[in-house]
């Protein structure tokens, strides 16, 4: 089924979300990661990552993001990040995402609610079932990023049958957090109430660059 709108890379996104960053250990992902062969052959474990993004501005339109990252490949010859496990709210950034970057994208519903006190929930849903439920609330200070300053920031997936490496580029600001609660239902998504994380960060704002991939 073809999507309503067809967007060729690049795409310029701006948003906000969670970014939750965990050391997996290597049995947890080889039981639960959701890998794909490739992704299996080439895993080395490390740091992995959770993001819950609402995509405010995006070349598909406005929607939100699940992903699940569970560290460290070396794939293609390249040390690099590769997404197992991805979950949006459109079709439109299901079949772009796909068809551009090889990313696995599988649709979901999603809510996200602010409460009073700061805290931010999230709730993601896939035909009515619960698959995953994040209470986060920011504490310190915003401060600015940027992803040019860490090593390593790419990602490579698989697409008919070809690797593609793509080298996204992200700043904006950022707030250290508290995850207050997690649930992940693991037929789904990882159980990530099994792990606590390293640094659960909140990001009110960034703009982001996702460029053409290259062919490995």
């Amino acid at each position: 089924m073809k999507p309503n709108i067809i967007a060729p890379p690049p795409w310029k996104l701006t948003g906000e979300g969670i970014v939750l960053l965990y050391h997996f250990p290597k049995e947890f992902n080889q039981q639960y990661g959701f890998m794909e062969s490739y992704q299996r052959e080439g895993y080395k474990a490390g740091l992995g990552a959770v993001l819950l993004v609402e995509y405010k501005t995006a070349d598909v339109g406005p929607y939100f993001e699940l992903l699940y990252i569970p560290g460290i490949f070396c794939i293609g010859g390249k040390l690099t990040f590769s997404i197992s496990r991805i979950f949006v709210s459109t079709y439109d950034s299901v079949w772009n995402g796909r068809e551009n970057w090889g990313i696995p994208k599988e649709m979901a519903d999603f809510t996200s609610v602010k409460r009073p006190n700061g805290e931010r929930v999230y709730e993601v849903e896939v035909n009515g079932q619960l698959i995953c439920e994040a209470h986060v609330k920011p504490w310190s200070p915003a401060i600015p990023f940027s992803n040019k300053l860490i090593p390593c920031t790419r990602i490579v997936q698989q697409h008919q049958g070809q690797l593609l490496l793509t080298r996204p580029i992200a700043s904006g600001h950022m707030r250290l957090a508290s995850l207050r609660h997690m649930a992940t239902d693991a037929a789904f998504f990882p159980p990530l109430h099994q792990l606590k994380p390293l640094a659960a960060l909140s990001i009110p704002g960034f703009l982001m660059t996702f460029p053409s991939p290259e062919v490995l």
